[in-house]
């Protein structure tokens, strides 16, 4: 129970300030990509550049619209946040870190994220605008559409590892991880994630580089700055979540053919070491494809996830539901 709590306390405040940390990273990696320098007055390096944007963030006038719907207007932007914060509890970090032990953990999982659809559709309604309105339309269809491919895909998962719990599917990928077994979901499941995340090439939701900015249009202040931590906290959480399902989750690459005998301690290092290296690669990429590819049209990612992903998603677990279960009867 004492591990337990330790797990929850050092996941929370790492996922707080993740979002600091990945907007620093985002813009010095963006200055790389574009030739320039980036952040570099504000602290060595720019390293306290993201304080000063808090701070900022914080001294804004904090705007409500005088015909919205001031309670559903404020509480909008906590909902995204917390739903972030209740998937860490079921995120194996390693070999026994895990806040809590759910035997139907993956569910637990999908209800959590769905529900993260409702914070930006009440923010776009209780704004009482209608460019908020139609962001927060748009948004809510965007999300809901990848959910269903999203879910498909850990479900090819739970077919290799014959649980629902999130620890069994981590578990199963101490020699072969799951992105070699079932290459196609993991594809789907890395599209699905950048879509829920609101990531380019799928941020026409927020679209920030243009006059109207989609469903938090009316907010400012540090109301704004929740749906901006929400944001990069789920960029945070989708790369663990790709990690876990299709990456081997805290296991080194075929680790159960080659990896001696370790202590406790050791072993609970090189597992939290291994899981934040991928965890932090992921991150690296959602950011490089922000800053490679352009963005889509709303009827591109509408085709993209209802005629191509989800057909895909449906098939992928099929195919593999036949191939285990064949493989069952002849008992191999």
């Amino acid at each position: 129970m004492t591990l337990s709590y330790i797990v929850l306390g050092v996941s929370t405040f790492m996922l707080l300030n993740s979002a600091a940390l990945a907007v620093y990273a985002e813009r010095r990696v963006a200055a790389f990509i574009q030739n320039r320098y980036g952040p570099n007055r504000v602290g060595p390096l720019g390293l306290l550049q993201p304080i000063a944007d808090v701070l900022k963030l914080i001294l804004k006038e904090d705007v409500t619209p005088q015909e919205g719907f001031k309670f559903i207007h404020t509480i909008a932007p906590v909902i995204p946040v917390t739903t972030a914060l209740m998937t860490v509890a079921v995120i194996p970090f390693g070999d026994g870190l895990v806040v809590t032990e759910i035997n139907a953990s993956i569910l637990y999982l999908l209800a959590i994220a769905s529900l993260g659809v409702y914070g930006v559709t009440l923010a776009g309604w209780s704004s009482n605008s209608k460019y908020s309105l139609l962001g927060g339309l748009r948004a809510s269809a965007q999300m809901i559409s990848y959910e269903l491919p999203l879910g498909m895909a850990v479900a090819s998962c739970v077919l290799f590892a014959g649980s629902l719990n999130i620890t069994d599917v981590a578990a199963s990928q101490e020699v072969w991880w799951n992105v070699i077994r079932n290459p196609i979901g993991a594809v789907i499941f890395i599209i699905a994630a950048f879509a829920e995340s609101n990531r380019t090439p799928f941020d026409l939701v927020e679209a920030e580089q243009e006059l109207v900015g989609g469903f938090h249009t009316e907010y400012s202040s540090m109301k704004f700055g929740m749906f901006f931590l929400a944001e990069y906290m789920h960029v945070v959480i989708n790369s663990m979540l790709i990690t876990t399902f299709f990456f081997g989750s805290y296991h080194l690459p075929f680790a159960g053919l080659w990896l001696p005998e370790l202590t406790t301690t050791q072993k609970m290092i090189l597992d939290v070491s291994v899981f934040v290296g991928k965890t932090g690669f992921f991150m690296f990429l959602f950011i490089w494809v922000r800053w490679t590819i352009g963005r889509f049209k709303f009827d591109q990612v509408m085709n993209l996830g209802w005629a191509k992903l989800l057909p895909l998603s449906i098939a992928n677990f099929l195919i593999i539901a036949i191939v285990l279960y064949v493989l069952n009867m002849m008992n191999v």
